[in-house]
């Protein structure tokens, strides 16, 4: 593994996605997601510091800072020392304030035996956030134990990629079609927690259980979780009733697998499981139904390629190009607002993460979290090590009805279910 030295300040433009996150960041909105390792032991802050100062210079992508342009903001190279790794103290996913944190766009905090790794989303989506975390714990653990040292040596592992291509542009056609739509969804309402504070669920499952669970109803995991999630929201939310709004849930979908990426920066895009409830008492078979066909007509190659191809054929139209970034910015921020507000929620999912051999043993399991954002007050995020399975519920909101109906329908489809919150909501 390299240590830091001086090196030439290269620029680079910000993905497709990535140009919107800027404009739109706020105490309130912070575009900011974790990922966490819980370890086998407690962990040693002088060695993680270590293990980030040899890691950070081998990552073109997180070893950088942002830049003001005239059009738009770009990367460039950072000399700075890395950012101190700090005992967490605070909420997770708060704004990332680049003046206090050696303009890096991420930060590396610890608490008793779990290391998080938080990225403003500009930089890259889950799967670089993923790769980055590992790395670090890979170079935590050769530090604090020789023998893996002795194996491993300082090399990455083979599951982690350095490719920082641009995989919109490359892989970007021509498209006149509109990606997104703009209509109103319900928004879910009530009381809030105090101001910066953030509710935090974790729900730890078996792997094998929730494929059995989603294979009664003939779904993927990850539509059985949405399935349940816009249930919970249709029988603790909405009551059962009828609604002329939809409930619709925002679904990020990994590009890589589809056009053959690498990359370590943002590739995804959003599809809508969308479910609205005209008639009276929706079954939940009768809700997964329509969830499953309204996913599955959006999941493939020709329609994910139209989405962000309409994003890209906007950043190269030379009369857009050519406004002034304080334009674009009030332009971008309206847009967001509108499209923002025809999601309920997001449900993300960051995939299986693997690790090598040697250092499973040290490894207990990872989760994820996502912050919230204008319209959506609450959202999901999901991640799996191993047989175990973490969905974790991000919210402002006091009330955890929702959650809660979320949790008993899957332990009603014979799933063991065990609760971690973060005492929010014990006071």
């Amino acid at each position: 593994m390299r240590k830091r030295k001086h090196k030439n300040k290269n620029w680079e433009k910000l993905d497709n996605t990535a140009v919107l996150f800027p404009a739109i960041a706020s105490e309130e909105t912070t575009n900011v997601y974790r990922i966490s390792v819980n370890l086998t032991e407690e962990v040693d802050a002088e060695l993680l510091q270590k293990a980030l100062d040899m890691v950070l210079p081998g990552f073109d992508t997180f070893n950088v800072c942002m830049q003001k342009g005239i059009f738009w903001y770009y990367f460039e190279t950072n000399n700075k020392p890395a950012p101190k790794v700090v005992k967490e103290h605070d909420f997770p996913c708060r704004y990332i304030e680049p003046y206090s944190n050696n303009n890096y766009l991420f930060r590396i905090t610890y608490y008793r035996k779990r290391i998080n790794l938080e990225v403003f989303h500009v930089l890259a989506d889950g799967m670089g956030g993923i790769n980055f975390l590992r790395e670090i714990t890979y170079q935590y653990l050769r530090l604090k134990y020789s023998d893996i040292a002795a194996v491993k040596k300082d090399r990455l592992s083979d599951y982690t990629s350095l490719n920082t291509e641009d995989s919109y542009v490359k892989n970007y056609k021509k498209s006149h079609a509109k990606g997104y739509a703009t209509k109103r969804a319900v928004e879910i309402k009530g009381e809030k927690l105090s101001r910066g504070e953030l509710g935090v669920i974790h729900g730890y499952m078996s792997v094998k259980q929730i494929k059995e669970a989603a294979g009664k109803y003939d779904v993927s995991i990850n539509e059985y979780f949405v399935i349940v999630f816009i249930y919970s929201i249709y029988v603790e939310y909405l009551k059962r009733m009828k609604s002329d709004k939809a409930i619709v849930c925002a679904v990020p979908v990994n590009l890589r697998p589809y056009f053959d990426s690498m990359t370590t920066r943002n590739f995804f895009v959003m599809v809508s499981a969308i479910f609205k409830p005209d008639n009276e008492e929706y079954s939940f078979e009768e809700i997964a139904e329509i969830i499953k066909k309204s996913l599955r007509g959006q999941i493939v190659k020709e329609h994910l390629e139209e989405l962000f191809s309409y994003n890209v054929s906007n950043q190269k139209n030379i009369l857009l190009r050519s406004i002034p970034f304080f334009i674009k910015k009030i332009a971008m921020k309206l847009v967001y607002l509108s499209s923002a507000k025809a999601n309920t929620s997001t449900v993300t999912n960051i995939g299986n993460i693997k690790t090598d051999k040697e250092y499973s043993p040290y490894i207990k399991s990872f989760h994820a979290m996502i912050s919230v954002s204008a319209g959506q007050n609450i959202k999901g995020a999901i991640c799996s090590y191993g047989d175990t399975m973490v969905f974790t519920f991000t919210s402002i909101l006091r009330d955890t009805s929702i959650q809660r109906r979320f949790f008993r329908k899957i332990v009603e489809d014979g799933v063991d279910v065990e609760i971690e919150s973060n005492g929010v909501y014990y006071d």
